[in-house]
Order: C-alpha cells, then sequence, then structure tokens
C-alpha cells in the first residue's frame, strides 16, 4: 500500500475521479506523464485506469486514449468518456467524446468533437470538459477550462455549454467569470452538498491552486469563502468523487527536478531548490463540510488507520528552559528562540501530536529532519501575526537562502491560531513526500528532498508552547 501513489518512472498528473455503483469501487483515471529518459513511444500524455476500495492500494490499466482532462459519465448502459485532445499546427483544443461498455477499451467519436465558438469564448482554451446532470434544467450541462473575449487579458472563466443527447452542445455565457485570471480555469468540478453547491477549478496565474465556489443554485451567483483552497502550493487539479456517503477530493503533489521551466539555479542546491514539475504522486482528501456550508478537508480513513500507535517520545532540548513530563513538553521563550529534539523520523509514517500556546510568539511549530545543529531540515511555522502557517527549508535560514529566495514565505496555508487553544496535528510521510493535517480540517502538503534520516523538533520564539501526545509511527 501507497500513502501517496506514485507511478513507476513517471508522474501521476490530473486524476479523473468515478465511483462505480455497480462494483462499489472507484474506478479512476488519471494522466501519465512519463520521466525524462522514457522511450518515445511512452512520451505521450495517456490515460490510465486505476481501481481502488481504499484510495491507497490501486491497480492500474492503460487504456487507448491519449488526450488531457475530462470526465466519465453513466447513461442508459453506456459508459461516457468526454476528454480535451490537442492540435499542434495551427495551435487548437477540442472537447472530444468517447463510449465504453466495460470502462477499458474506448471507441472515439470524431464527429461529435467541437472547439469553441469565438464568439463567447477565446480560439485559444477549451479543454478538461466536466459533464453531469442538470435536473433542474433537465439538461446535460458541459463545464470547460475557456477564456471568453473581454476586454482584458483577465478573461479566464469556467465555459458552459448545454445538450438533450450528449452529442450536439448549444454554446451559453460562462457559469462563472470572475474577470481575475489572465488564464484558462482548469479541471472544473460542480457537485451538491446538502442546500450548497460548489464549483471546483484550478488556476496556475495569479497564484497556483485548487479552488472553490459556492452556491445555493447550480447556476450560480457564485460566492469566494473566506479561505477558497484545500491545500497549498503543492496541490493541483482537484477533482472530487463521492461513493454515496463521503467525497473525496483527488489530486497531484508535484515533483521537481526537471528543471521544465528553467528558472532552477545555475548552482546545486539539491532538489528542494529545484522548480517543480508538471505532475507527482496523488494526494486524496475526504471533504468536510462545516455548520455555514464552507469546505475543510480530512484524512481518508486508509490514512487514519494505515498506523498503530506510535513510540513515545524521547526530549532532547537543544535552547531554552524546557519542562518535560512524559510525552508532554512546555517552555516558555518570550526573549528568543527555543528548541528540542523527540525523536527520529521514519521514511514511511505518521507523526501525531497536540500543540497549544500562548502569548503572542512570532512563531513556533515543528521541524522535520533536523539534528543538534538545528539549522538544516524543514520548519512548518505557526505564525499568529499571520495567522498562518508557512513552509520553509533549510537553506532560507542562511545567508545564501537569502539571496536565492526574494520572497518573504516559501510556500503558506491560512489558518485561524488563537492563543490557549489546542490544535491537533497529524504528519503523514512517504520519502519526498508529505502532508499535514491540523484538526482534521485543513491541509498542508509538501516535499523533502535533501535532508534525510533525521530527527523531529520543536521551537518557540517569543512566546509559551506546550506539545503533548506526541507519537512517531511507521517504518
Amino acid at each position: 500500500m501507497n500513502l501517496f501513489f506514485t507511478p513507476q518512472n513517471a508522474k501521476a498528473g490530473d486524476v479523473i475521479p468515478f465511483f462505480n455503483e455497480a462494483t462499489k469501487t472507484f474506478e479512476n483515471y488519471y494522466l501519465k506523464l512519463w520521466n525524462p529518459g522514457a522511450p518515445d513511444e511512452k512520451d505521450k500524455l495517456r490515460w490510465h485506469r486505476i481501481t481502488t476500495k481504499d484510495h491507497c492500494t490501486f491497480t492500474e490499466t492503460p487504456i487507448n486514449i491519449h488526450g488531457g482532462t475530462g470526465t466519465i459519465v453513466h447513461f442508459n448502459g453506456i459508459y461516457h468518456m468526454f476528454y480535451c485532445t490537442f492540435d499542434k499546427e495551427p495551435p487548437a483544443q477540442w472537447a472530444s467524446h468517447a463510449v465504453s461498455r466495460d470502462l477499458i477499451e474506448w471507441e472515439d467519436i470524431p464527429e461529435d468533437r467541437f472547439g469553441p465558438d469565438g464568439t463567447i469564448y477565446r480560439m485559444s482554451d477549451w479543454r478538461d470538459p466536466f459533464v453531469f446532470w442538470n435536473e433542474e434544467e433537465k439538461k446535460w450541462w458541459m463545464l470547460l477550462a475557456a477564456r471568453e473575449n473581454s476586454a482584458t487579458e483577465r478573461n479566464g472563466c469556467v465555459a458552459l455549454c448545454v445538450s438533450d443527447d450528449l452529442s450536439r452542445w448549444e454554446y451559453r455565457l460562462p457559469l462563472y467569470s470572475p474577470k481575475m485570471y489572465p488564464a484558462a480555469n482548469e479541471c472544473v468540478d460542480l457537485f451538491q452538498m446538502g442546500e450548497w453547491y460548489y464549483l471546483i477549478y484550478s488556476n496556475y496565474c495569479d497564484g497556483f491552486g485548487t479552488y472553490y465556489r459556492m452556491s445555493k443554485s447550480p447556476a450560480g451567483p457564485w460566492l469566494r469563502p473566506e479561505t477558497d483552497t484545500f491545500d497549498g502550493r503543492a496541490f493541483y487539479a482537484g477533482k472530487t468523487v463521492s461513493d454515496g456517503i463521503n467525497r473525496y477530493l483527488y489530486g497531484w503533489n508535484p515533483t521537481r527536478g526537471e528543471n521544465k521551466w528553467h528558472f532552477d539555479p545555475t548552482e546545486d542546491y539539491g532538489k528542494d531548490y529545484t522548480c517543480w514539475n508538471w505532475g507527482g504522486s496523488i494526494v486524496v482528501h475526504r471533504l468536510v463540510q462545516h455548520e455555514d456550508g464552507t469546505l475543510g478537508v480530512c484524512p481518508t480513513d486508509t490514512l487514519i488507520h494505515a498506523f498503530g500507535t506510535g513510540e513515545k517520545t524521547s526530549w532532547k532540548p537543544l535552547d531554552g528552559i524546557w519542562q518535560m513530563n512524559g510525552d508532554t513538553a512546555a517552555c516558555s521563550s518570550d526573549s528568543g528562540y527555543s528548541s528540542i529534539l523527540c525523536g527520529k523520523l521514519p521514511r514511511r509514517g505518521v507523526v501525531r501530536a497536540k500543540i497549544k500556546y500562548e502569548g503572542r510568539p512570532s512563531r513556533f511549530g515543528m521541524a522535520l529532519q533536523v539534528d543538534e545543529k538545528f539549522d538544516r531540515g524543514y520548519y512548518l511555522m505557526f505564525e499568529p501575526a499571520y495567522q498562518r502557517i508557512e513552509f520553509r527549508s533549510g537553506l532560507r535560514t542562511s545567508e545564501r537562502g537569502g539571496q536565492l529566495f526574494p520572497y518573504a514565505a516559501e510556500m503558506e496555508r491560512p489558518l485561524r491560531l488563537e492563543p490557549g487553544k489546542e490544535y491537533g496535528l497529524e504528519l503523514y510521510m512517504e520519502d519526498t513526500i508529505a502532508l499535514l493535517y491540523v484538526n482534521r480540517d485543513v491541509a498542508f502538503g509538501f516535499r523533502m528532498y535533501n535532508e534525510k534520516e533525521k530527527n523531529l523538533g520543536w521551537f518557540i520564539s517569543d512566546g509559551s508552547i506546550q506539545i503533548s501526545h506526541v507519537e512517531i509511527a511507521g517504518e
């Protein structure tokens, strides 16, 4: 079992999730992109079927579809796949249609292929078709990543087409057009939970992530919640699927190191300081709906139960005055920085802990893959003044790091922080990938390449901290 599915010698891109009611199995698909050096015949972007019942154990089968993201619907005994295809000369994007009876062998229907109209929608972008039955209108709706014809280049939108038969489509005005992004809103998804409808999309301009909006109607208007993302910078192309009980969000955490975008530093500082790739490992969150309709995420049940009770900690203070009692350590560090170690991290496993603070600390939190020097490694910094968690890698703390990083935050995740409130932490790790959950409601994923086989630590600056119920489980 993998905590996070990563194909051999390849990267997992966008997931097209589908729950088969007949087999009670998640019969998903994903876009497989082979790593550099793969044979020429494997260079094309291709759909692969991955079936699972637990979101961690997958059976993979390649299928005969080459193209980009889409959706699967089942109607009158036939499975319908809608996906996007691309022409190079001249450049063009198309919504394409294929059918199947077994979800493995697909027959393309060339006459159903269509592109943007050129009037409402610009000819440049037309991809990632998402199709569903709109019960209110009694029609099929197709949502697409598109750009509308508008006065400015901030014209990324969610296009809308409708159909009676899944073959002929009528163009309509965009379902959502915020005039915000100078790129199409990708990997669109729409679903209902209770009285709320949710529109999900991903965008890589003016931010990078998977976003959501909410409405009481599938036609909008669409409201932006205070926190409108599910994870951090290292989560993209999120799309959802329900088994009738829970709804899950599939996305990917990117790998690093291919320098496809040609932004890597000329000097080698390790993969931690190279650009993100397109694609990586599949990450699955379970959606949590709050009383006000907003959404959070928590681990899947399989992830929660992947490891038993962990080893208790053995504390090793480094700086500051710490009070230790069993699995609890506390420190008041009102005029400086205090740190402590508490055990070696596994290659694959989980760290569980509870943490709370008092006063007005500038930062506190968890240090990963650190030693007694407490300078390298990775730091999850809880910052009350900014109401966020910041991820910071070890090089950032050096003079060279200050020269390399011309921005304040490496990666960050919004989090409401209050003195005296206890925060439950679960950090899942597998090789280079790591995923933090806070109170089973907030997620923050990242990568750790350079530093390995070192320790877990904790720190506090200009305030007080209590860490309790700490355990490390894994292998």
